[in-house]
């Protein structure tokens, strides 16, 4: 994380209400968007809750912290658009369940050549996506998922060159 990203959760950490989260909250930044979630505490379950129980509780504790903090992280939210000039999303988890309430849909431009065409088309013929955007989506989720490791290291080169390019000479 750059020391911009360590800044900025910090803010949010400072700023939001005391008793909102059971942990200090997830904060994801880009180009585009902050997205903060943050952990709910486990509702109490009557000794003979199922899974499905739980999990329907977890989801009612979400949905409630969602309604009651709407006004708030709205406030919460412009401020920090004020301060960084990205919009913020904001989520929640309990237990298993996670939900996100707010995440912007961002396009994204690129050109592919026949063969990538090729590959999207297949997925939505398939009926694995109802569109091209959706099948590159797919596909952009497909790598996330199964090569996280390797994309974690390129994010952390990443930050060390932030890092150091901070913390060297200034241009004249």
């Amino acid at each position: 994380m750059s020391e911009s990203e360590r800044k900025v959760q910090a803010w949010f950490v400072g700023r939001l209400p005391d008793g909102w989260f059971s942990t200090a909250p997830e904060v994801s930044i880009d180009r585009e968007e902050i997205l903060v979630v943050g952990a709910l505490g486990e509702p109490e379950y009557p000794s003979d809750a199922d899974e499905a129980a739980k999990a329907a509780a977890r989801r009612a504790r979400i949905l409630r912290f969602r309604e009651e903090t709407r006004d708030q992280r709205i406030r919460i939210a412009d401020e920090a658009e004020r301060r960084t000039g990205r919009k913020v999303a904001w989520g929640a988890f309990c237990g298993d369940e996670r939900e996100l309430f707010t995440t912007l849909s961002i396009p994204v431009m690129t050109r592919l050549r026949m063969p990538e065409r090729q590959v999207l088309d297949t997925l939505v013929g398939a009926g694995v996506a109802r569109s091209r955007s959706e099948a590159l989506a797919w596909c952009v989720r497909l790598v996330r998922d199964h090569q996280g490791d390797w994309i974690q290291q390129l994010r952390d080169a990443l930050v060390a060159v932030e890092d150091a390019r901070s913390t060297g000479p200034a241009p004249s």
